[in-house]
């Protein structure tokens, strides 16, 4: 079994991608980052600064209790007490290693003291500093490593103390119950702060999918609209082509044969555009087959926004001239999404829809008011990415976003094309 199938059927599943990578590939790094944040700032160097200070004072007070409470020659003491209580220095950051390192020194001190008659053979922080690890071990790594870290602490540490150095057997079963509870408490901790991340990041990846369904689903809604514009062209090749040697009956016989070329190349293509774009249509699309919009229906579209609340004023400035039926439907369509986005979002706005003949470009302005009520349905769809995608294939600029009349505003500019 490769790496791979371990993360999709291992014991690691349900961790987010990264905290799989690691528990599959090794130790390397904690699977989780709830003690150490990912990014610099000023919450690792909190983490840093509380980790500092707790080696410090568990490390000095480790050492003067071995050397002046427990009578450990001072050189031991030193030693002890660095192996005890320093690796909280890195237990955000690497737990697993620090675990390591304090637990060798607890026992190193157990055979210190085996010949000492102690209640207990270490200093009441160097305790502290095996539970704090213990807590960083458990938050950061998957069960199995937390739990025989743990196990390990109890027959490695906690039994031997009980054997070698006279603690009470009684006192040993408190110190086992503490450990226990520090995993169990660590675990839930590391647990819900992985489900939490896990959950995060499948609704990212969620909405990346919806993302790329919807400019999925515009490419093929434009590509059919593109085909049924098309189409119109083709058919009125073909059927000119068709009927010209009978407008014209003089015609010599290479232009009747060109003509014949022209209206074969033009039933093939137009056949060859139904074929494929065919596949692209649901079967209950038939409405979409009927003659698409365009601007002149723009008082039909408005009318019909205006029943669902809105309050929609139309301005057409300049003189209307003929465009490219991807332009007029284009420019329909970001007119209709605004409207319907104005009416989600913003019920009851007013919104004013001005539709510019410019010199070279026709202009087309959507903008609502800024009014907030309740929206009648909550989450939101991708229409403006639709937008982008139509006004980038007619290579035309699109704008959106807020107003500086504290509303939104949706600018689009198209060329005219070449008009039918």
């Amino acid at each position: 079994m490769n790496g791979s199938e371990k993360i999709r059927t291992g014991p690691w599943a349900h961790l987010p991608r990264a905290a799989r990578d690691a528990a599959v590939h090794g130790p390397k790094e904690p699977p989780r980052t709830l003690l150490w944040p990912a990014r610099p700032g000023l919450a690792r160097i909190l983490v840093v600064v509380v980790c500092f200070a707790l080696a410090i004072g568990f490390t000095g007070g480790s050492i003067a209790i071995h050397a002046h409470v427990l009578d450990v020659p001072t050189s031991q003491a030193w030693l002890l007490g660095l192996a005890q209580c320093l690796p909280l220095l890195i237990a955000a950051r690497w737990p697993l290693i620090a675990w390591r390192v304090t637990a060798a020194g607890l026992l190193c001190g157990v055979i210190v003291m085996a010949t000492k008659d102690e209640f207990w053979p270490w200093p009441v922080t160097s305790f502290l500093s095996l539970v704090f690890v213990l807590f960083a071990v458990a938050v950061s790594y998957e069960r199995r490593t937390s739990g025989g870290a743990v196990l390990l602490t109890i027959v490695g540490v906690i039994a031997p103390a009980a054997l070698l150095a006279g603690m009470p057997v009684w006192f040993g079963i408190i110190l086992t119950g503490i450990v226990l509870i520090v995993l169990a408490f660590g675990d839930a901790v590391g647990g819900r702060y992985a489900a939490e991340a896990s959950l995060a990041e499948h609704a990212e990846l969620h909405r990346q999918d919806l993302a790329r369904h919807a400019v999925l689903e515009e490419r093929a809604r434009i590509a059919r609209e593109l085909h049924d514009v098309v189409a119109h062209h083709m058919s009125v090749i073909a059927m000119q082509a068709e009927a010209a040697p009978y407008k014209i009956p003089e015609l010599p016989d290479a232009a009747k044969d060109t003509f014949v070329v022209v209206r074969d190349a033009a039933r093939e293509a137009l056949a060859e555009t139904r074929r494929v774009v065919g596949l692209l249509r649901a079967d209950d699309e038939a409405a979409e087959r009927r003659p698409q919009p365009g601007l002149d229906r723009l008082d039909e579209l408005t009318r019909g926004a205006t029943q669902s609340g809105l309050a929609v004023r139309v301005r057409v400035v300049g003189v209307p001239r003929p465009v490219a039926a991807g332009v007029d439907l284009s420019a329909y369509r970001i007119v209709q999404e605004s409207l319907s986005n104005a009416s989600r979002y913003a019920p009851g706005a007013r919104v004013d829809v001005e539709v510019r003949y410019g010199p070279d470009l026709l202009r087309v302005r959507v903008v609502d008011d800024g009014a907030r009520t309740t929206p009648q349905e909550s989450g939101g769809g991708h229409g403006l990415i639709g937008m982008h995608e139509r006004v980038a294939m007619l290579g035309g600029t699109l704008s959106a976003g807020p107003d500086p009349g504290n509303g939104w505003s949706v600018v689009a500019e198209l060329p005219y094309g070449d008009p039918p």
